[in-house]
């Protein structure tokens, strides 16, 4: 199902980079108290939660974009927004980025699905008594939704929601070569290359460490370091299987996609239709927002995180 959203922009924030940039340069980060939790993988590596406190409410698992972390204008937001509501929030870092480097050359991609399906079998263990949802933004949110449809009925939260989904990774890597997104693409690049310098110094990388910087787009990088690194054969391939698309009309729970049609990081012709979905899963979608912005408010001092908002608004019907 497709419905319109009411999320409206704030008026001095008009365009999708304003929305997109200015949290990420002016956003306070408000932290709440958090407990690291160590989960060990089956392969040897590991990955980290950072838990809010106990409640009675719901137990929500966060994902975080790519080479996101507690960091992130939206982390904060969102782990003080489910806390002061009542909920039990935990961010889950994608194998290194917790601030420590992971065991293995490996690392986690858009389509890697392994990891969080360990930990949420690990999540419900721990709270059998607690309903479970998972909110996720961007990379992590093609992760989530992927993992959903392979789950169908098997699958274990009682609802999802996502912010800002490149739903088509070939679409959303060749919309990141165009226009004023290169400077997302630019600035990811960036960190994705230091992080694969660091790795290089311990263990075999399937590029050249002194000419990472002759990767210059998504493609390029992902041909080169991100498939052979992790089994698939080329970028193609790996965009192909790992596209969370084609699974969406898959999913057995009530899922709840935010989507702005301005997003930078993606065409509007890349968004599912309704061919794509089924009646569980809603696509609700903006004219404006940006990528993970859905800032509102009519005074420039006091910001309004409308995507806060419409998230709690969904979860109380499952609390």
């Amino acid at each position: 199902m497709i419905t319109r959203s009411a999320f409206q922009p704030a008026w001095w924030l008009p365009g999708p980079h304003l929305q997109t940039l200015y949290p990420s340069l002016f956003r306070t980060r408000k932290i709440p108290p958090l407990r690291r939790e160590r989960i060990e993988l089956p392969d040897g590596d590991f990955v980290d939660i950072d838990w809010t406190p106990q409640t009675d409410g719901l137990c929500i698992l966060i994902l975080h974009g790519l080479e996101g972390s507690i960091d992130s204008h939206y982390a904060g937001g969102i782990l003080s927004a489910l806390a002061n509501s009542g909920h039990t929030a935990g961010l889950m870092y994608f194998r290194g980025r917790s601030g420590e480097p992971n065991r293995l050359p490996r690392s986690y991609h858009s389509g890697e699905t392994g990891d969080l399906d360990y930990v949420m079998q690990y999540v419900g263990q721990l709270h059998p008594e607690k309903g479970i949802a998972v909110i996720a933004y961007s990379l992590g949110g093609n992760v989530l939704l992927k993992w959903l449809g392979e789950q169908g009925d098997r699958a274990i939260p009682l609802t999802a929601i996502t912010l800002s989904v490149p739903f088509d990774l070939n679409s959303a890597a060749l919309r990141l070569e165009q226009g004023l997104s290169r400077i997302y693409q630019h600035h990811l690049l960036q960190r994705l290359r230091e992080s694969v310098k660091h790795k290089a110094s311990k263990h075999s990388m399937p590029y050249p460490a002194d000419r990472l910087g002759d990767l210059r787009t998504f493609r390029q990088f992902d041909h080169a370091v991100t498939a052979p690194l992790h089994g698939f054969n080329g970028v193609d391939d790996y965009y192909r299987r790992s596209s969370c698309k084609p699974f969406l009309k898959h999913i057995a729970i009530p899922t709840l996609m935010l989507q702005a049609r301005d997003d930078p990081f993606l065409p509007a012709s890349a968004l599912p239709d309704e061919n794509d979905l089924n009646d569980l899963v809603t696509l609700e979608l903006s004219r404006r927002g940006g990528h993970v912005g859905y800032i509102s408010g009519r005074n420039p001092l006091q910001p309004v995180y409308w995507s806060e908002q419409r998230i709690l608004q969904h979860l109380a019907a499952f609390h």
